[in-house]
């Protein structure tokens, strides 16, 4: 097969003429803020989860800060957390004044390692953030016992995990919040945005309230007509709280309320392009994410396609070396994640350092993640597993 006119792309949205005609709906209704679309979109949600509460907000990473927010960290406090995982996971634990402390990683499958949590722990640990990297969940039972036996908060980054289950529940519903992503080459997207889930009604209401400037009304509720009782006493909305500006919008939320209705069709095509690279891109030198947890009643979103070079002569630039050959023959792929000791500004804070998360180091050295999504044709699939194939002289 010849080099193609037409680039493979790493990731795009599967957005169709339903989101399209829906979106355009809640334009013309000159509602564009959050309203009453974006609480249909909560509440499908939340059923769809099976959460308890279900808030919006505009990213993954302000469901991280807020969910940190709402735990109270004070000057010191640990939160314990995984190398392997997205600048946000850190900045949204610095941010809500906690320090964020690394286990590293199991070497199989990529999560963080309950046994490396329970060696970290200190009398100023508050909390684990773990990562349910790439769609996989972590070991959650394991650091349900953790969690109980030094009563620390437990947060879930959900990001890679919409459809992610363990023992048969829903990611996410596990820890004190399960935070979501809807970024653009997500499973499900609303262009940017991202939602949080909890059990704790207490902990719901503090972030119902600091999303949005801290007010005790949201735009919606104090401008609506609709939302003013007839013959009622008029009510001044109030500050409660110091807050911030991380409300989801309707425009967003029109999206995801058709993204979520495609989900589980999605999910069986990305699952089915997962295991046509295993099939086709077996017995060469890299190694896929092992699906390996403390349960059998497990399900992985699928939502990355982590390889990892097996790089016997540890050649440092044999990653980009295959990465610059694929744009070659115009093949996008990612690099999800670099280990976060890798980054200037964490190494100048923590004095992270190589040793520091050794697996992680090495993952994070050798790993690309290869195009999955639902508009991936069969043809495109085995172009690219071809040229893999090439670039290992196989």
């Amino acid at each position: 097969m010849s080099i193609r006119n037409n680039y493979i792309v790493f990731g795009k949205p599967n957005i169709g003429n339903e989101e399209i005609k829906y979106l355009i709906k809640v334009i013309r209704s000159k509602w564009i803020g959050t309203g009453p679309v974006t609480e249909k979109f909560e509440n499908k949600f939340k059923k769809y989860k099976k959460a308890k509460y279900c808030l919006s907000v505009n990213s993954c990473t302000a469901a991280l800060h807020l969910s940190l927010l709402s735990m109270k960290l004070k000057k010191g406090d640990e939160v314990i957390t995984t190398p392997m995982t997205f600048a946000s996971t850190i900045n949204s634990i610095i941010l809500a004044g906690g320090k964020p402390v690394l286990a590293d990683i199991d070497k199989d499958t990529y999560n963080i390692n309950p046994e490396n949590i329970e060696k970290k722990i200190t009398k100023k640990t508050k909390g684990i953030l773990l990562v349910h990297l790439a769609g996989l969940p972590c070991e959650i039972e394991r650091i349900n016992k953790i969690k109980k036996k030094y009563n620390l908060f437990l947060i879930e980054d959900c990001a890679h995990g919409i459809e992610t289950k363990y023992n048969n529940i829903h990611v996410g519903n596990f820890g004190d919040t399960g935070c979501f992503s809807f970024y653009s080459t997500k499973n499900l997207t609303t262009g940017e945005g991202g939602m949080i889930i909890s059990k704790d009604e207490k902990i719901a209401n503090k972030i119902r309230v600091l999303r949005l400037h801290g007010l005790s009304k949201d735009a919606w509720k104090r401008n609506l007509p609709a939302a003013v009782k007839f013959n009622s006493k008029f009510e001044h909305y109030d500050v409660t709280e110091v807050g911030l500006k991380y409300n989801l919008i309707d425009i967003n939320s029109a999206i995801g309320l058709v993204q979520l209705k495609k989900i589980e069709k999605n999910l069986k095509i990305r699952k089915k392009i997962y295991n046509i690279y295993r099939k086709n891109l077996y017995g060469l030198p890299i190694k896929f994410q092992k699906f390996t947890t403390d349960t059998k009643n497990f399900r992985h979103a699928y939502h990355l396609c982590i390889v990892e070079l097996l790089n016997e002569k540890k050649d440092k630039y044999l990653r980009d070396k295959l990465i610059i050959y694929l744009q070659k023959k115009r093949i996008g792929v990612g690099i999800t994640y670099r280990s976060v000791t890798d980054m200037s500004i964490f190494r100048r804070m923590f004095k992270w350092n190589d040793k520091t998360c050794v697996i992680s180091k090495n993952l994070g050295d050798n790993l690309i993640s290869l195009p999955i999504y639902p508009d991936l044709k069969i043809k495109e699939i085995k172009y690219i597993c071809e040229n893999i194939k090439k670039f290992f002289n196989k």
